[in-house]
């Protein structure tokens, strides 16, 4: 594909998609960049969202469209804030506003807790035109812990706070090419790319 439109508006997303989709020469453009809404998110599930997002985007621009409904799942919360992560603490405000409020929210309600294992959540679904009956769908797990204090200043979100107790480093510490290849968004792209060749 010469050309994808990107089921969102998060910058943090379409860079790390974008780098990701480099090797292939696809160019990456946004649905914001094209004058199209962000769909709706109402359901429960991140497959739900994800089928949602790509079929508003592709119906909308005739473009092939990827969508990614991604979120971290807390086990001492019972899999909070999960598909509510980017509005966890409320809609108000820009991106880092959000992002400051949410990881606040987190380590309130994990102050008491002795267990902070946690796992971010990646759905990717492709749909190849309006008329894809079969979307291609992958998706994929990160597994890490909430740290009580934030590290690094790359990635977005919780990543200040996601541990990777095995490597010594939050997800805001890795470089980026090293967050792609271990990512729950990088491992789920690479199941897609598989998909795609055998489609």
């Amino acid at each position: 594909m010469k050309s994808i439109v990107l089921a969102s508006g998060n910058p943090g997303k379409r860079a790390e998609i974008e780098q990701l989709l480099a090797p292939f020469g696809t160019r990456v453009v946004t649905q914001v960049e094209l004058g199209v809404t962000e769909a709706e998110e109402p359901h429960e599930t991140f497959l739900e969202n994800a089928m949602a997002k790509a079929r508003h985007a592709c119906f909308a621009t005739r473009l092939p469209a990827l969508a990614d409904d991604s979120g971290l799942c807390v086990d001492a919360l019972g899999g909070a804030p999960g598909v509510h992560s980017a509005y966890y603490a409320g809609r108000e405000g820009g991106r880092a506003e959000r992002d400051a409020r949410n990881n606040a929210r987190l380590q309130a309600e994990l102050d008491k807790c002795a267990d902070r294992g946690a796992y971010y959540v990646c759905v990717l679904v492709l749909m190849r035109g309006p008329g894809d009956l079969r979307p291609l769908v992958a998706e994929a797990k990160w597994y890490g812990e909430i740290a009580r204090a934030p590290r690094g200043s790359g990635g977005f979100g919780y990543d200040p706070y996601f541990w990777l107790k095995d490597l010594g480093k939050t997800a805001a510490e890795l470089a980026p090419a090293e967050k792609n290849r271990i990512s729950h968004r990088g491992q789920a792209l690479q199941k897609l790319l598989e998909l795609v060749k055998s489609a």
